[in-house]
């Protein structure tokens, strides 16, 4: 008798792990699509870093559209709007002893159907010294099976910047 309820508390001690853990993916996980979507902006980021505006160029829609978002010196805001191939030919050109860092604080990710947006917080570090701060904002459509940048803004600041 006493080694059936042995067995019986081994058996619920099972289950109790294995909802614990079900219920812990389920509340902190990220879906598959999120996943995929996260892994969009890491390539277009890892391209970044390396000057690889092919690998960069493999996450973006052909009809990208990019802008940035600031305040002058004025106190005027301004949006600039930029060119995909001005952006990834100052990339591909930038000389070798400037390092460009943008290093992402977060991801907050949001999906309907193939429309997915992808909101990063982030610091920028040029030669190892802090430049700026802000906030990435990307839209992507899922093209088939992969997601693909269709929009970009960002915006860019020196103050209020809690630099890491």
């Amino acid at each position: 008798m006493l080694a059936y309820f042995s067995l019986k508390l081994k058996v619920m001690q099972r289950v109790i792990f294995y909802l614990i853990v079900l219920i812990t993916s389920a509340v902190f996980g990220q879906s598959e699509e999120e996943q995929k979507a996260k892994a969009t902006i890491d390539t277009f980021f890892e391209g970044f870093h390396k000057g690889d505006t092919v690998l960069m160029r493999s996450v973006m829609s052909d009809k990208v559209i990019m802008q940035t978002a600031f305040r002058n010196k004025e106190g005027k805001d301004i949006l600039v709007d930029d060119s995909p191939g001005n952006v990834l030919k100052a990339i591909a050109t930038r000389t070798v002893d400037q390092k460009w860092e943008e290093r992402l604080l977060s991801y907050n990710i949001q999906i309907d159907g193939n429309m997915a947006n992808v909101w990063t917080p982030y610091e920028f570090w040029y030669n190892d010294e802090f430049h700026h701060c802000g906030v990435n904002s990307f839209q992507l459509f899922k093209n088939g099976d992969a997601w693909e940048i269709i929009y970009m803004i960002d915006t860019r600041r020196r103050a209020s910047c809690k630099v890491n």
